[in-house]
């Protein structure tokens, strides 16, 4: 793996007239460009809760696996967000062992959910910086804004849907 830049996520947002969820994540240094990726609802349902520190009563999939990695003897040291594949973004998830580190090739979202409840550090391969990356204004008042006009629309997002909205219409 190339070289790669700390990344942080600045938000999540709807893309309209879709609906679809967009994670947003921006380089913590430098450039500071942004990375948008579409990805899906129960995904981004997982990252703003996460975000947001509410603890489900019970476990849901990314709480379960991080906790399966630390009763391994693990830690989740880090994700990495690495190339751009015919439209689709890849990442890997870096376990830390007594082995040694172990990558785990994942979805960039499930990546960033672990990451979030594990702590751990959210990258972005250079590469993939230099090559969709988008350079946005850093006066830090714009950007305020547009992080809050962000979580907002999530929230309101979040108050539309329903579980069966993500049903499987083949069933």
């Amino acid at each position: 793996m190339g070289d790669v830049a700390r990344v942080e996520v600045v938000g999540l947002r709807i893309e309209l007239p879709s609906n679809q969820p967009v994670l947003v994540l921006r380089e913590v240094e430098g450039r500071r460009r942004v990375l948008t990726l579409y990805i899906g609802g129960p995904e981004a349902s997982a990252i703003h809760t996460a975000l947001e520190g509410t603890q489900p009563p019970r476990p849901l999939t990314h709480d379960l696996s991080v906790m399966l990695i630390e009763a391994l003897a693990a830690k989740l040291d880090r994700v990495i967000v690495t190339e751009l594949r015919d439209q689709t973004y890849f990442a890997e998830i870096v376990l830390r062992t007594s082995a040694g580190d172990i990558g785990i090739s994942g979805r960039p979202s499930d990546a960033v959910a672990l990451a979030v409840r594990a702590g751990a550090g959210i990258f972005a391969s250079v590469d993939l910086l230099d090559e969709v990356g988008r350079e946005i204004g850093v006066d830090g008042a714009e950007n305020e804004e547009a992080e809050e006009a962000v979580v907002d629309e999530f929230r309101d997002f979040l108050e539309t849907i329903s579980p069966e909205d993500f049903s499987d219409p083949t069933s």
